[in-house]
């Protein structure tokens, strides 16, 4: 029976992914002087399962890359060769190349065929240029000597050892596995037993121990039979002479030959790789074992049954579901809301613990989109670290709060404005490293990200230690642009103007910013995710800009407002408050509409009923409700009839359901069954500047 592979593609891919970012995550975390073993370890052993799941699908470009990338980790780990800088940074480069191979088999998209070679030359310059010789012959050892013997190993006459390795009798696919896995050391012969059992002959340069690692990946250690052999002794082994090779063999075969013999590394030739496809394993990736962890095999079995991968689109199907109940039970709440509680006490209480189960469920159920903030964080040591060099200067990045959760919808889109925050940190907050000695500063700046929760959302930072906005600059770049501006400006509103569209203070336009465009999209990228941006800075001390964002956009705490028959949701994070001005505290303005004076400040005042052409109850604002807004920094008061209270609402989709409506983010069912439009605060507030005398203005 033939199995289609492709349908494992995806585990593949997904744990490649997981084991690249965790590799990148402790290659920039080493200690170049004194390497943790363990860390080492984990590199290595992240290298190794990459390689094992891309021979299983024979993905032939990147198992080379993972061989070669792994047998340099092999020989660090083991201490034959010291961890250079020179080292982290070919491990880094040759995870880059990695991800844009991924990302060929998987999206499709192109691969700089000469930056992959470049990268394998690389690396095994740096095996070549620190290698060892080939271990000296100590006396030949017997054929049948154990593996446990502490007879050496016999050398041909190329320098290359030659081992004998007898399996048990086991499945076809395991055998189909091994000699992938062995074809990639060197040139591997493979005969037959009667009883079933297989034996290989192999002739590469690497330790028995490298070869009682790659057999250990598919089958048990104790299973297994190796013992040396010179030229003669694996003839007499009974293994057939001039067996072929399979395509993995052939190019572990090429690479085992001296380096003399293989210029320019030719097994990257796209004419020399076409060679046939090592043997498919019918087995997905996620059940390939992992070397070096035998011993937790158990362990590791447990935290694999813990976890289980599922589609968003299932996720967002449930919570739709959950939100559904929870409307369903808001409704029943309303019904029995007119029953007598003595009559009805059990039917009542029923209802109450029904509730709060469903508070309950709805709670579970949105954590499940929920994830950490170290999906966003880990990108960025790398990035700090190549744009610093570039730069030339010197920045110790910290984060903070990796394990504070946020939902996934929001993380995703949270990714490029705080890429642009760190940038714009790197580049223009933290000085150069003489600089910094002038003014009494490290050489090394700061750069910290930050998550933490407070409230109801989740508050973002990106903090440098740098020199600080200049007030000055800023000021005179806004006149340049025709902003309207003052001297007398509040610091915060001065800040404020670096996210006006093609606002840029830099005075040379570079590849990493000066071009003005960038801030503003920031900007505008959060205030659709229902956020806000606050900037706080010091000259001389640094800068930090905070982003304030709710948890999820699925659910929203928001305040019931009725004008007319209609009922509307603002959201509860854009009221200040709510009140019933006095008359006298109403004035026209030719022109402009009417303002509201609370406590000393003249505020717009927005009438709901003329934005959506609804019949009021009142017209006159010291007979209905005014409710205080402010959003993006501005400040208005809505008016409207009356307050209803205040709930959590289910947020829908309007424009997937129906279409967009300007001044409409969203809708909800309420406990009545009516449908109820969620406002757009923000666009409330930038019409209170063009609110004429039309009744519709949108």
């Amino acid at each position: 029976m033939t199995i289609d592979m492709s349908q494992f593609y995806q585990v593949f891919f997904d744990e490649a992914d997981e084991l690249l970012a965790e590799m990148e995550k402790l290659l920039l975390a080493l200690d170049v002087s004194a390497p943790d073993s363990e860390d080492l370890n984990a590199i290595f052993r992240a290298a190794h399962s990459i390689k094992g799941g891309a021979a299983t699908f024979a993905f032939n470009d990147i198992t080379e890359v993972t061989h070669m990338l792994e047998s340099l980790l092999d020989r660090i780990r083991k201490g034959e060769m010291a961890l250079t800088p020179e080292h982290v940074e070919a491990f880094l480069v040759s995870k880059d190349i990695l991800t844009m191979q991924m990302d060929g088999h998987h999206h499709g998209s192109s691969v700089d065929q000469d930056a992959v070679a470049s990268v394998c030359l690389r690396l095994k310059a740096l095996s070549q240029g620190i290698a060892d010789a080939p271990a000296a012959v100590a006396s030949p050892a017997p054929a049948a000597a154990p593996e446990s013997a502490s007879a050496a190993p016999v050398a041909d006459a190329d320098g290359n050892c030659v081992f004998r390795i007898e399996l048990p009798e086991v499945p076809q696919r395991d055998v189909d596995a091994l000699a992938a896995e062995l074809g990639l050391l060197g040139t591997i012969g493979q005969e037959s037993l009667a009883d079933k059992r297989v034996v290989f002959t192999l002739t590469t340069p690497e330790s028995q121990d490298s070869i009682v690692a790659i057999c250990s990946f598919v089958l048990d250690p104790d299973d297994l039979k190796i013992t040396h052999g010179g030229a003669e002794g694996s003839q007499s082994s009974g293994a057939p002479a001039g067996l072929p090779l399979t395509g993995a063999a052939q190019a572990g075969a090429a690479e085992a030959k001296p380096a003399a013999e293989d210029p320019g590394y030719g097994i990257f030739e796209p004419e020399k790789t076409d060679a046939v496809s090592p043997p498919a394993v019918a087995a997905p990736v996620a059940e390939a074992r992992n070397p070096g962890r035998r011993a937790t095999d158990k362990e590791g079995a447990g935290q694999e049954s813990s976890s289980i991968r599922v589609g968003i689109e299932k996720v967002d199907q449930l919570i739709n579901l959950v939100g559904e109940l929870v409307i369903t039970q808001a409704m029943i709440e309303q019904r029995i809301g007119v029953l007598d509680p003595i009559q009805y006490e059990r039917l009542l209480n029923s209802v109450g613990q029904l509730t709060r189960n469903t508070r309950d469920l709805q709670e579970a159920v949105m954590s499940i989109r929920m994830m950490p903030m170290d999906y966003v964080f880990s990108r960025f040591p790398r990035m700090v670290r190549d744009l610093a060099g570039k730069l030339g200067k010197k920045v110790d990045f910290v984060t903070r709060g990796a394990a504070t959760e946020l939902d996934k919808g929001l993380i995703e889109r949270i990714v490029d404005p705080l890429t642009h925050l760190v940038r714009n940190s790197v580049d223009h907050g933290i000085e150069m490293p003489e600089k910094r000695r002038a003014t009494g500063k490290s050489e090394t700046g700061k750069l910290t990200l930050s998550a933490a929760h407070q409230g109801g959302n989740i508050v973002i930072e990106v903090s440098d230690d740098g020199g600080g906005l200049s007030r000055e600059r800023i000021l005179d770049k806004a006149k340049q642009q025709g902003l309207p501006v003052s001297d007398t400006m509040p610091d915060a509103e001065v800040w404020q103007l670096i996210f006006a569209p093609g606002f840029s203070t830099a005075e040379v336009v570079t590849d990493v910013s000066g071009r003005g465009v960038g801030m503003d999209v920031v900007k505008r990228n959060i205030t659709a995710m229902g956020g806000i941006v606050d900037i706080r800075s010091v000259p001389g001390a640094g800068t930090t800009i905070a982003i304030s964002l709710p948890l999820t956009l699925a659910i929203l705490d928001g305040m019931s407002v009725r004008v007319g028959e209609e009922v509307y949701i603002l959201p509860l994070g854009y009221v200040i408050e709510s009140l019933q001005p006095a008359a006298a505290d109403v004035k026209d303005i030719a022109g402009q509409g009417q303002v509201v004076k609370i406590r000393e400040e003249y505020l717009p005042l927005i009438p709901l009923y003329q934005i959506f052409a609804i019949e009021p109850n009142f017209t006159d604002p010291a007979q209905g409700i005014v409710v205080i807004l402010e959003a993006d920094g501005k400040k208005a008061a809505l008016l409207v009839d009356a307050l209803v209270g205040q709930q959590q609402v289910v947020v829908k989709n309007l424009e997937s359901n129906f279409r967009k409506v300007a001044g409409i983010s969203g809708a909800t069912i309420l406990g009545d069954g009516g449908v109820s439009l969620i406002l757009d605060v923000s666009a409330l507030l930038r019409s209170s500047r063009q609110l004429n005398a039309d009744p519709v203005f949108f």
